[in-house]
């Protein structure tokens, strides 16, 4: 049974305030538009509908959470490089995305979602040098790798592993198709790390970044929205 696989839509916030205040470890999942963010998270939860897969790129304007247990979930972000989009709604995105991004107390780490045959775009590289000195994790999956030879998907995983290990020492990344479904058990163990989520079947427990330390953001007094107890993935 795939870990993730009782994951249910819960709520769309288009407001901080309005974020669950039960939730105790929140991984978020970003990425370029039609990178195969949507795509990406119902392969994880063996779901064809989980999250809405469009063709009009920026559809994903508020954050859409999905609980996996109790206190854990998934959150879809808005795609990125929605250049067509209407200034007044960028201008909402970008004040819902970069207060939750640097000061979510519940926020574990991120999912950085890379189309593998056009990865590290100007955009990426920016998500990047901006969420990385949050201290917390950072893992890519490197998307519709199905499209590219055995020989490119390695050049391309050496190319952002290289990239990666100079902007971050807690960035991983990983080749990763919802077509063929592969990748998914990896993506299990390092995410399951993250929300604390044991492994299920005969799989060994994930191990992901466990025991690697992070550091955390400093805490804002101002922002009344973050959540009851603060994540401790990544502490030994």
């Amino acid at each position: 049974m795939p870990l993730f696989q009782t994951a249910v839509f819960t709520t769309t916030v288009a407001d901080l305030r309005d974020l669950p205040t039960d939730s105790q470890y929140e991984v978020a999942f970003a990425g370029r538009s039609n990178a195969g963010k949507s795509s990406a998270i119902n392969t994880l939860a063996n779901h064809t509908r989980l999250a809405f897969v469009s063709k009009t790129p920026g559809r994903t304007q508020h954050l859409n959470y999905f609980r996996l247990e109790e206190g854990k979930y998934f959150v879809d972000l808005p795609g990125y490089g929605f250049a067509k989009a209407p200034e007044e709604i960028r201008d909402q995105w970008e004040g819902l995305l970069a207060p939750y991004l640097r000061y979510r107390e519940a926020l574990c780490g991120l999912v950085l979602i890379m189309d593998s045959r056009h990865p590290l775009t100007e955009l990426d590289l920016q998500m990047l040098g901006w969420f990385a000195p949050t201290g917390k994790p950072i893992h890519v999956l490197l998307t519709k790798a199905d499209k590219l030879s055995r020989q490119q998907q390695v050049l391309t995983l050496r190319e952002v592993r290289t990239v990666l290990t100079g902007i971050a020492g807690n960035c991983t990344q990983q080749l990763f198709s919802s077509l063929k479904k592969s990748g998914v058990q990896e993506a299990e163990t390092i995410l399951g790390a993250w929300l604390g989520l044991a492994s299920r079947g005969e799989r060994p427990p994930p191990t992901g970044l466990a025991g690697e330390k992070t550091a955390r953001p400093k805490k804002r007094n101002a922002i009344g929205w973050s959540a009851r107890r603060p994540c401790s993935r990544g502490k030994g």
